[in-house]
C-alpha cells in the first residue's frame, strides 16, 4: 500500500461571483465513493476545457500541488480568503475542482463547520451510527466507541434528543467527538475550535494530539498559531489561492506572521489625510533606531529605540502612546507605554495639553534583554484620560507595523549549545559561594 495518504496536482477551484456553488447530498457522496473507491477526485473534463478568466470569476485555488505521507500532521494557514477550507472542502468530496485531481488514500473524517454531517431531524444517537455509516464502520465499531463518543461531548441527557434542538456548543462538542473517535485514517479539521470556550478547546486540542500520536493523517486549519506549532510537524501557507511555503512549522508559521509587515526599519506617511488615525491625530512614522541609526537589524548586546511620530490636530489634547512588541511565534513579549508608573523616567509632555503639531515618542530598550529572532511593533495612541490604557476609542492603532530583527553576536551562543529558550535572553548578576 502506498505511504501517501493524499496526494494533490495541479489543483485549482474557480467561482462565478453570485452563482451559488452546487455541493453534493449525502447520495452524492456515497455514489461518487462507490465510482472512485480508491479516493481519486478530479476535474469535470467539460467544465476544464472551457476556462477562462473573466471579471466575473475569482480563483480561490489555483494551481496547488502537494503530498501529505500517513501519519503527518500538516497545518495550513493563511489569511482569509487564501483557499484553505475550498482545499478542504474539495478534498472531503463536498465541492469538485475545476482543474486538476485529488487523490485521497484512506477514510476519511471531516469537522469543516458546526455539525458537518448532521442530519437535523435525527437524534444525536442516530447522527452518530450514521456518522460511522458513512465512514464504512460497522455497528460493532460504532458500538464499541459510542460511550467513549457520548462522554467526550458531554450531551449523556440530550443524546436521544434531535440535534436541531441543540445549542451550537452542543452541536460542535458532538460533532467534534464523532470526528474524532471514529476513527478516520484521514481526518480533516477546519477553523471549528473558534467556536467553544477556552476548556473545551484546549481538550480538543489534546484530543487532537492523541490522534496524532496513534498515527492518523490529520490536515489541520487554523488561526491559532499556538495549536498548529503544538500539533503540526509541517505547515503549507496558502496566500491567493497558491502555495507560498510548505516547510516546517515554525518557518511556515514565522512567514506567515510577517507577511506584509515592512522590514526596512522605518515606515512614513508624509501627508495627515493618508495617514492612520482621526480627527485627533494620525501616525507618521514608526522607526527602529540604533547607535547606527535607522535600522532592521539590532545587535542583541545593544540598547535601541523605537520612535513614533504622530501630530496631534486636536487642539488641548492630551495623549499616551504604547507599544506591543510580538516575537515570531506571534506571542506578545511585552508591553511598555509612557505611563508615569511605566517609565523609568518621566516623560516631560505626559498629561500636558498638546498644541496642534508634530510630535515624537521614543521608548528605549536595553541591550541584552529580547532574545534574538524577528519581532513586530505594534503602536497605539490613545486619550490619556481614559479610564483604560488600551480603549477601544483608540486615536491610532496600527498593528504590526513593521518588523526588525535582534542578532546574537555570537559570544553566548559559542558558550551555550544550540539556541537559547524563552522569550528573553537577560544577563542576571549571578555568584557561587561554598557553602559547607
Amino acid at each position: 500500500m502506498s505511504d501517501v495518504a493524499i496526494r494533490v496536482e495541479g489543483l485549482s477551484k474557480r467561482y462565478r461571483i453570485g452563482q451559488r456553488e452546487r455541493y453534493y447530498t449525502l447520495r452524492d457522496t456515497l455514489m461518487n465513493a462507490f465510482k472512485a473507491p480508491f479516493g481519486l477526485f478530479r476535474a469535470n473534463g467539460k467544465q476544464s476545457s472551457i476556462l477562462q478568466d473573466r471579471d466575473d470569476t475569482i480563483w480561490a485555488l489555483k494551481d496547488v500541488s502537494f503530498e501529505v505521507e500517513q501519519g503527518e500532521v500538516v497545518g495550513i494557514i493563511g489569511r482569509n480568503g487564501a483557499g484553505k477550507s475550498t482545499l478542504l472542502k474539495i478534498l472531503s468530496r463536498i465541492t469538485e475542482p475545476t482543474e486538476g485531481y485529488a487523490e485521497v488514500n484512506g477514510r476519511v473524517g471531516s469537522l469543516l463547520e458546526v455539525g458537518t454531517g448532521f442530519h437535523p431531524e435525527l437524534t444525536g444517537r442516530e447522527n452518530i451510527y450514521l456518522n460511522g455509516a458513512i465512514l464504512g464502520m460497522k455497528k460493532v465499531e460504532i458500538d464499541r466507541r459510542f460511550d467513549e463518543i457520548v462522554a467526550f461531548a458531554e450531551v449523556e441527557k440530550f443524546i436521544d434528543t434531535p440535534v436541531k434542538h441543540y445549542s451550537s456548543g452542543m452541536y460542535l462538542r458532538l460533532a467534534f467527538s464523532v470526528a474524532a473517535h471514529l476513527e478516520p485514517e484521514i481526518l480533516l479539521v477546519d477553523e471549528v475550535l473558534a467556536v467553544g470556550d477556552a476548556a473545551f478547546q484546549k481538550k480538543c486540542l489534546g484530543k487532537m494530539g492523541d490522534v496524532a500520536k496513534r498515527g492518523r493523517t490529520v490536515l489541520f486549519v487554523s488561526h491559532n498559531m499556538f495549536a498548529v506549532q503544538g500539533l503540526c510537524q509541517r505547515g503549507l501557507l496558502l496566500e491567493s489561492g497558491r502555495i507560498r511555503l510548505d516547510s516546517d512549522a515554525a518557518a511556515v508559521i514565522g512567514t506567515y506572521l510577517h507577511l506584509g509587515v515592512e522590514k526596512g526599519g522605518e515606515v512614513n506617511c508624509n501627508f495627515p489625510e493618508d495617514a492612520p488615525g482621526d480627527e485627533r491625530g494620525r501616525l507618521k512614522a514608526v522607526r527602529v533606531v540604533s547607535e547606527w541609526g535607522v535600522t532592521g537589524q539590532i545587535d542583541i548586546s545593544k540598547e535601541f529605540s523605537i520612535e513614533i511620530d504622530y501630530w496631534n490636530l486636536k487642539p488641548e489634547n492630551r495623549l499616551l502612546v504604547s507599544i506591543h512588541l510580538h516575537n515570531g511565534m506571534g506571542i506578545c513579549v511585552m508591553t511598555v507605554s509612557n505611563l508615569p508608573s511605566a517609565s523609568l523616567t518621566p516623560d516631560a509632555w505626559y498629561s500636558r495639553y498638546y498644541p496642534i503639531g508634530l510630535f515624537r515618542t521614543a521608548c528605549t530598550i536595553p541591550g541584552n534583554l529580547l532574545n534574538d529572532g524577528t519581532y513586530t511593533v505594534s503602536v497605539y495612541v490613545n486619550e490619556n484620560n481614559l479610564p483604560r490604557l488600551l480603549d477601544s476609542d483608540n486615536i491610532v492603532f496600527v498593528p504590526h507595523v513593521l518588523s526588525f530583527e535582534v542578532e546574537d553576536t555570537g559570544t553566548m551562543r559559542r558558550e551555550y549549545t544550540g539556541k537559547w529558550l524563552g522569550v528573553v535572553r537577560p544577563m542576571l548578576a549571578w555568584q557561587t559561594v561554598q557553602i559547607e
